[in-house]
């Protein structure tokens, strides 16, 4: 999907709400985000994910046509990491899978019960 379909999307969903009122708003979150990560900053999105920058160290690589050392410099990029609920709704799990599946607390609880024997 691309920020277009987004916004076609959204208004369509909310009649009431010109499309260009949508658009500015979908510019306006993108920018605020894109602000935060170029001052450094962490933008967590509860459910959906979070946004950070990551910081790669300057390195010597190679040039993959002639084989030659190159000085690659260092770069900040920006990394994304889904939430647990995200997660949970990409893998649609089935109400029984997921009283199958561990979940955190109980873990933790088992770990701290066999820790007290």
């Amino acid at each position: 999907m691309i920020k277009s379909e987004l916004v076609t999307r959204i208004a369509a969903r909310n009649p009431h709400l010109y499309q260009r009122d949508v658009e500015n708003v979908v510019n306006s979150i993108l920018d605020t985000i894109s602000d935060a990560l170029g001052r450094g900053d962490r933008v967590e999105l509860r459910g959906f994910g979070a946004f950070s920058v990551k910081t790669r160290d300057a390195r010597a690589g190679r040039n993959p046509r002639t084989g030659e050392t190159v000085s690659v410099s260092e770069k900040v990029i920006p990394v994304f990491k889904t939430g647990k609920e995200m997660r949970k709704r990409l893998n649609l799990l089935t109400p029984e899978e997921e009283a199958a599946e561990p979940s955190e607390d109980r873990v933790s609880a088992e770990l701290y019960s066999s820790r007290l024997k």
